[in-house]
């Protein structure tokens, strides 16, 4: 009888010991994947300082075109 109970007893501390091992095999790779999804969108992140530059950039094309559709409508371009 005692046998029997140490046997069950060994099985259900190995059982345990199986499942929880898996869970956390589980969870380590569902962490790594997170990171992996973190470094990708770090990676394609556009920093303060790029935006600000590229709207910059682009408000200065923009004052341009108006410039010469000002210039257009008024009638006086510049010979090109």
């Amino acid at each position: 009888m005692i046998e029997a109970l140490i046997g069950a007893a060994v099985a259900l501390i190995t059982g345990a010991a199986t499942l929880t091992n898996r869970l956390h095999t589980r969870i380590s790779d569902v962490d790594k994947r997170i990171d992996g999804i973190e470094l990708r969108i770090a990676e394609r992140y556009v920093s303060r300082e790029e935006l600000s530059s590229s709207l910059k950039r682009f408000e200065d094309h923009m004052v341009r075109i108006e410039n010469k559709l000002d210039a257009i409508v008024l009638g006086k371009l510049p010979n090109a």
